[in-house]
Order: C-alpha cells, then structure tokens, then sequence
C-alpha cells in the first residue's frame, strides 16, 4: 500500500503536466524521428495445432524538450519524498534513467511491424489484437496476439539455434527501432511464477514512503540473496514468469537488473500494472481509479487476474509460486490455490513482516523463507 500511496500524486502531476505538453508541442517537436518500440517478455502456448503469443508493445519517444522539463519537475517531487536535500551526480544519472518511461512520449496510431531473427522466409509480420485492432492507442500502446503453426515455430527455433524454445525478432520500418523476445513454452512442465520486489529485489514496501522513493529512484538496485540461490536449484528445463505490481514504466531498469550476468535470475515472461497516462484514452481513468480507490488491493486483484491467465494457458503444467508476506502475495496464492490445487507444487514466501511468529495463518501450507536465511536446495 506504502508504494502505491507515494506515487499516485506523482503519477497524477505527470498525467497533467502530459497533457499540455501533447498540446503544446512546437512543429520542429512533431517532425518524425526514430521512435522506440518496447516489445515486453513474453510467452507462447499451444492451443490446438498453432501456437498462441500475445504481445505487450509500447512505442515512444526519448529526450523530447518537454519530457526532459517533465523530469526536471518529477525529480524535485520524488527527491522530497525521499528526503534528499541535495542529489549527488550520480543520484541525478540513475533518477533520469530510471525515471524516463514514465515521462517519455508516447505514439499514437502507430503500426508495428517485425521480423523473427534468422528467418530464411525473411517474413515481416504486422501485429494486431485479437479483436483487429491495427494500430497503438492513445497510450502507444498494442497488445496484440501472433500466431505460428507448429511447422513454422520449427523451422523459427531451427534458424535460430534454439534449444529452450525462446525467439528473438526485431522491429521492422524505417522510423521504428527496438526487439523483442518471447518462449514458446510446451504444454507439459514445470514453471515458476515470481513476484518482484522485496521478492527478488530489496525494495523495503515496509519501511516507508522515503525509503521506498530512495531504492527505486536513487540507489543501486539489491537482490536477494537467498532467492539468487533458491533460483538456481531449478532445472533448466523451468520456465518463469514475472509478476509485479509495480508499473510497466518501470520495466527496463527491473529487466537490466534482473537478467543481467551478475544479477543472474532466468529470463521469463513480465506482467506488471497499468498505469496508462494520457487523458483521452478512456482506460486510463480506470487505471486511475483503481490506483487511488483501491489501493494494494488494485495490485492483489491485477496479480490475481495475471497468475489466473498463466495457469489458464497451461492446464497441464505444475506451478512453484514465490514472494513475500510485505503486502497480498500469501493471499493472491492462496486464492490460486484453491483454483487450481492441482497445479500448486510449492509456495515460498520471503517473510519480511516476521508472520511466521505474529500472524502465522497467512502462510498455511507455505514454505517460508526468513528474510535473513541463505536457501540451498528447493527441489530436494
């Protein structure tokens, strides 16, 4: 509740301050440049003889005047809310990379096209959502669904030297640049669904709305350790999945950290919150809404509607759910469970809250992890 709390006046002045910037831009500022598309982890599934993948994709643009005057403005808040009088050269670098997605310019009406790597067909396919849309929205956003047959993922994995069923491809088009991935995932198996911060990341929800502010914004990300270890017990044949209630603008600093050599978590699919900006978009006041109305409980409901579909698109798949006991996640499993109890092999959760002692009966029939221990073997 602490993080969602210390960013919804953030996340309101930057809506706002968003708008007049769309309104206002100048026409050198709307001459075309390169934009980025942001194609988000993802996965395939099996149904009948095709595979199904949806696709997240976000396009944008950088170091527009107005975003670096948005940012300028948004560092001066956040710097507050952390209690920094002063920043440090190197806390103003880490603030304008982490902070720059959620102040960059989103493009509307935009088509997406791409291209698997090592195609020997050299296909390029245009993206579209299951009910035809062809086009970003207000948000710059797509989320569309592509489909290959069994035959051609074949010959997809073959050119690409695949052997764990991951795919990488590229934006396609003169003004786009940006790739992608995604993990056609076999319909039997074992996966892994994992929460994020102060799950895999130290993050402190419980400590605070300044010390929050500070290890998102302004200090060097920190994992877990324990989890480092509890991640490398899994076979490597394990597919995983991220979910977090933290919002999508955060993506690219979470993955940088996450996937990187020293950090070392396995590469997954991500599903993070909407928090969509721009005010002629009508869902982004449901985003809104459900942000200051319902609090954590907007993120318990979003992760509950996210693990649903994941488990929905593999019935016969087994399930390790991970997270920790700072805010919903033994509840969000626990409802999973009783959905599909069949599915379920193991819940950790990292018990940051000492719950084990207080409030025991969160954790029934869970594995707990105290938040000082080191794990050595999950699957023994």
């Amino acid at each position: 509740m602490m993080f969602v709390r210390c960013a919804v006046s953030l996340i309101l002045l930057l809506t706002f301050l968003s708008a007049a910037a769309a309104n206002n831009k100048t026409e050198k500022q709307t001459m075309r440049d390169q934009e980025h598309v942001t194609f988000y982890p993802s996965y395939g599934y099996l149904d009948d003889d095709q595979w199904r993948i949806p696709l997240r994709v976000w396009v944008h643009e950088h170091d527009g005047w107005f975003g670096r005057q948005l940012s300028k403005l948004s560092k001066r808040v956040v710097r507050n809310k952390a209690g920094l009088e002063q920043l440090s050269v190197d806390q103003q670098a880490m603030f304008r990379m982490r902070f720059k997605d959620f102040v960059a310019d989103s493009e509307s009406f935009e088509a997406v096209h791409i291209r698997f790597d090592g195609d020997p067909e050299s296909e390029i396919m245009r993206l579209q959502s299951v009910e035809g849309d062809k086009r970003t929205d207000f948000n710059g956003l797509l989320l569309a669904e592509l489909t290959l047959s069994q035959e051609r993922a074949k010959t997809l994995l073959a050119a690409q030297q695949s052997n764990n069923g991951w795919l990488t491809f590229e934006a396609v088009g003169k003004d786009h640049v940006g790739a992608g991935r995604i993990q056609l995932i076999k319909p039997v198996g074992h996966s892994v669904i994992s929460d994020i911060d102060d799950t895999l990341k130290i993050t402190e929800i419980t400590e605070g709305e300044a010390v929050v502010m500070m290890n998102t914004f302004f200090k060097p990300f920190q994992p877990v350790p324990q989890m480092q270890a509890l991640f490398k017990t899994f076979d490597e044949g394990t597919a995983f999945h991220y979910v977090s209630g933290g919002p999508w603008q955060m993506f690219q600093p979470l993955s940088e950290f996450l996937f990187s050599d020293i950090v070392g978590f396995p590469h997954g699919s991500v599903h993070m919150k909407n928090v969509r900006l721009h005010l002629l978009e009508g869902e982004t006041y449901g985003d809104f809404y459900r942000l200051i109305k319902l609090g954590s409980k907007a993120s318990e409901k979003q992760k509950i509607r996210q693990i649903t579909e994941i488990f929905s698109h593999f019935p016969q798949r087994m399930f390790t759910l991970i997270g920790d006991s700072g805010e919903h996640d033994p509840e969000v499993f626990a409802h999973i469970r009783e959905q599909f109890p069949d599915q379920v092999k193991t819940i950790f959760i990292r018990d940051v809250l000492n719950d084990a002692e207080n409030n025991a009966d969160r954790f029934k029939g869970m594995e707990v992890i105290e938040a000082e221990s080191v794990l050595i073997d999950a699957d023994g």
